[in-house]
């Protein structure tokens, strides 16, 4: 790599959360995976992804939910530069820093979060031109969320959820989210669901008409009930202080009350702005979470900040 290319300006991605606002898991296939269909939203929680040409690879995470982020070749965004880099050839190496302000193994996506906001990045930093599909297709050979991200707004994800189709959805909604201490292994709460199951009969998943329906009104008392996760039983189960979180969030105000993901965030749906603050000071003063966020959604995927490159 020439000094020159080394001059080239860093550039920087911010990239949302995302929520499922449903979760639908299938039998565990022969492959270890399950078959999902879900409804992702993005939400307005975000790490900043910043990518510069380096003479080595490195990795820095920054921020007040850095702790626990690997910085090794086992951080998924450093393993996404990598597999573009051996694609584009000539290119790379690069040092990422990530802002961390998604939760760690919280059930939001966050290192895939930080996977797409790289894959974004360096196509933009070694001026590769790729498409909206192209990203997408690579981020699906790192994991099942990764595309999502790119995309953003509102959408269905089947197969092992990689696979999307565009939501209509309707207005904004607002989130509260309940921060646990540590996270959650989201094999071991695929493992745990499968526990539960036993051995009788799993339908295969669809997205359900209601929800679909709920979500073109635009209003959050209509979704509302509407909200499921599959995984939450077990999440419940490998964590049995989320059900008093969950009762704590309702009894607040919350229209309804989620884990998110594989958890242990717990997503709280509200009607609006003054309900999501009033919920957030009430969850805040119980003592029952770690700390909470306020979010909306939809949101877009990941995007370059104008500061950086053109």
């Amino acid at each position: 790599m020439t000094s020159a290319h080394l001059d080239a300006p860093p550039v920087t991605v911010r990239v949302p959360a995302k929520v499922n606002l449903e979760l639908l898991v299938g039998p565990l296939r022969a492959d270890g995976y399950h078959d999902l269909s879900t409804v992702f939203q993005a939400v307005s929680l975000y790490d900043e992804v910043t990518v510069a040409d380096a003479l080595e690879w490195g990795c820095t995470v920054i921020g007040p939910l850095a702790d626990g982020v690997p910085v090794d070749g086992d951080n998924l965004a450093v393993r996404a530069a990598k597999a573009l880099s051996s694609d584009a050839r000539h290119v790379g190496p690069v040092h990422i820093t990530i802002r961390k302000a998604i939760p760690v193994a919280g059930g939001m996506a966050g290192g895939s979060a930080d996977a797409a906001a790289t894959l974004v990045a360096c196509d933009r930093l070694w001026g590769l031109g790729l498409s909206r599909d192209n990203l997408e297709w690579y981020a699906a050979q790192l994991g099942s969320d990764i595309p999502f991200l790119i995309a953003g707004g509102t959408a269905i994800g089947s197969g092992r959820g990689e696979s999307l189709a565009p939501v209509l959805a309707r207005g904004t909604f607002q989130w509260v989210f309940a921060l646990a201490e540590g996270g959650l292994s989201t094999p071991a709460v695929f493992a745990e669901l499968d526990r539960l199951r036993g051995d009788g009969p799993v339908p295969e998943p669809m997205p359900t008409p209601e929800l679909m329906g709920a979500l073109r009104t635009g209003k959050a008392a209509e979704l509302a009930p509407h909200l499921r996760n599959d995984l939450q039983a077990a999440a419940l189960s490998l964590r049995p202080g989320l059900a008093t979180v969950l009762e704590e969030g309702i009894g607040f105000g919350a229209l309804a009350g989620i884990v998110s993901g594989s958890g242990p965030t717990v997503a709280f749906l509200v009607s609006d702005v003054e309900a999501g603050l009033d919920l957030a000071v009430a969850l805040t003063a119980s003592g029952v979470v770690r700390d909470v966020r306020r979010a909306h959604g939809p949101v877009h995927g990941a995007h370059v900040l104008p500061t950086s490159v053109d």
